[in-house]
């Protein structure tokens, strides 16, 4: 690993922050109640759910009350990295015979809404570690949401291009598309019917959401459109700690949320590059990315095949890590010729990820997503309450692992990523990739918490982080800052307009498949950053998003 400096190479609108306690999210309005919780009292959980609270608010089109959750807490009284996975599951009566005709599952409608899960990892985190009042952390998001707010440029812009997608749906049209129309930047929108769901599960710690008025709401609202998600599947709902999976990369150990998450593929692909000679060229180099894109296609041809509910996989995490295995993969890999390993075809995604650290060390990895932008087009009837489509990331291929079945957590693409150091470990250590299993025996200390939206630009942006930052010492913000890829399906790769014309030649000489694409396709990152002294809080600038603190 090499330490970062601060040089920034790369076009941007922003400049880290630097401070003892610090958030970055996706939406300035966001970071800032995230910002007051911290200078309130509270620590780095509460200002995560502050945050997390407000982005269902000011940034709909990419999360609600009704999405999902993951996180990943350094806490600094046990010195561990703890994971929580509140993901939701399909409703009891989902069986495969109820998806017969059909090719895949929906991705719109009662049929693709499994359990919210986001409102429980608001409790559990809270009541865990928080030191704040459950209900003070909504205040920001019920007064936006009640008293109003101003539409940012990139919400406004992604708001826009789904209006015609969810516009069929009376309820959605109604609460998001008043006038027949998305919001434009800088108008003022207001939405009552949220405030009041937002103040029902603060006052009520989420009881209501689960077992309450707002349960009940959801399930009157899903028999009424033919759907089957009911009372018994929301209160049956539950958040689980879990032990994050870890992978040791140049001297530092990446930490990702076990499986039925994605975040393992970024562990793979970061496995196998340390068997290829991939630090030996420049990050922006045609050589370079050749060997990143087919590491990455290696590790999702796996993930595909392989990730599921953890009840249902039958290949675990520890083979699909183990240290040898990935050698053999890096084997695989031509080191002047693209290879097509059938790597599927991935689902976009629309999610928000945010971080925050304090000054008593507390440091939190945190993500939440309604799936496609607002999520199914069903919104609950007086609430507000727009619910995900977490359910399309089953598959209907009978005896796969990800095959959908009642009561079962879907493949899910969202996935906040952290960064430990052996404590005494030289950061200019050679050492390369290796798994980790179980509790670690070397004592770890905190170094990133960091993530970024986009289905399955996650994985490849974590990829891309670590090797910029850890492999190539660039300063987080350059590193978030610089311009990215993504593989879509077979030889294809698209490439944010910065990659230079000669690079993009060098990959097309290389028998790549190579497109121009936006970049709202290219993700959303933030990063944080631990320094002497304090942190160094990174927000992009593909998104709306903002890093502070003080």
């Amino acid at each position: 690993m090499k330490e970062f400096g601060y040089e920034f190479p790369y076009l941007s609108r922003r400049m880290p922050v630097l401070a003892a306690n610090v958030v970055a999210t996706s939406q300035p309005l966001a970071a800032q109640a995230g910002l007051a919780a911290l200078a309130a009292g509270g620590n780095a959980v509460d200002a995560a759910l502050a945050a997390a609270i407000t982005l269902t608010v000011v940034e709909p089109t990419n999360n609600g009350l009704g999405s999902d959750a993951f996180a990943i807490v350094w806490d600094p009284q046990s010195r561990r990295v703890l994971g929580l996975n509140a993901s939701g599951r399909s409703p009891s009566r989902w069986t495969e015979s109820r998806f017969d005709g059909a090719r895949r599952v929906p991705g719109l409608g009662w049929d693709s809404v499994t359990v919210p899960g986001a409102v429980s990892a608001w409790v559990e985190l809270s009541g865990r570690f928080g030191r704040l009042p459950f209900e003070d952390l909504f205040k920001a998001a019920i007064a936006y949401a009640d008293g109003g707010f101003l539409i940012s440029p990139v919400v406004a812009r992604q708001w826009d291009l789904v209006s015609s997608v969810f516009g069929g749906f009376g309820e959605f049209a109604r609460v998001f598309l008043p006038g027949g129309r998305a919001p434009r930047s800088g108008e003022m929108f207001r939405l009552p019917d949220l405030a009041r769901s937002l103040d029902s599960v603060a006052t009520s710690k989420g009881e209501s959401f689960y077992r309450g008025e707002l349960a009940t709401a959801v399930a009157v609202a899903s028999r009424a459109g033919g759907g089957v998600l009911d009372e018994h599947d929301l209160a049956a709902h539950r958040a689980d700690w879990v032990e994050p999976i870890a992978i040791d990369f140049e001297a530092v150990r990446v930490h990702e949320i076990p499986p039925n998450g994605q975040g393992i593929a970024a562990q793979m692909a970061l496995g196998m590059l340390a068997h290829t000679r991939v630090l030996e060229f420049a990050p922006d180099s045609a050589a370079s990315l050749h060997f990143q894109i087919e590491a990455m296609k290696l590790a999702f041809a796996d993930v595909y095949r392989a990730v599921a509910d953890p009840s249902s996989m039958r290949v675990g995490v520890d083979a699909l890590l183990d240290p040898d295995y990935l050698a053999c993969r890096a084997g695989d890999i031509d080191a002047e010729r693209a290879s097509d390993f059938e790597a599927g075809r991935p689902i976009a995604g629309d999610t928000v990820y945010l971080c925050a650290a304090d000054a008593a060390g507390m440091m939190v990895s945190y993500i939440q997503s309604n799936y496609f932008s607002f999520g199914s087009g069903i919104v609950v009837p007086g609430t507000g309450i727009s619910l995900q489509n977490r359910g399309s990331g089953f598959c209907l291929e009978h005896g796969h692992p990800n095959c959908v079945g009642p009561s079962k957590r879907p493949f899910h693409t969202i996935i906040p990523g952290f960064v430990t150091r052996g404590a005494g470990a030289s950061p200019k250590s050679d050492t390369r990739a290796a798994a980790v299993g179980g509790p670690a025996a070397v004592a770890q200390e905190p170094v990133t918490a960091f993530g970024l939206m986009g289905g399955p630009m996650q994985p490849q942006g974590h990829l891309q982080l670590m090797l910029r930052i850890f492999g190539h010492g660039q300063n987080p913000q350059a590193a978030a800052d610089a311009p990215r890829w993504q593989i879509a399906e077979g030889r294809t790769v698209l490439v944010e307009e910065e990659v230079a014309e000669s690079v993009r030649a060098g990959l097309v000489a290389r028998g790549h498949d190579v497109s121009v694409a936006p970049a709202l396709m290219f993700g959303g990152a933030q990063v944080i950053h631990k320094i002497q002294g304090g942190y160094l809080a990174a927000s992009e600038s593909r998104k709306d998003g903002h890093a502070v603190g003080f």
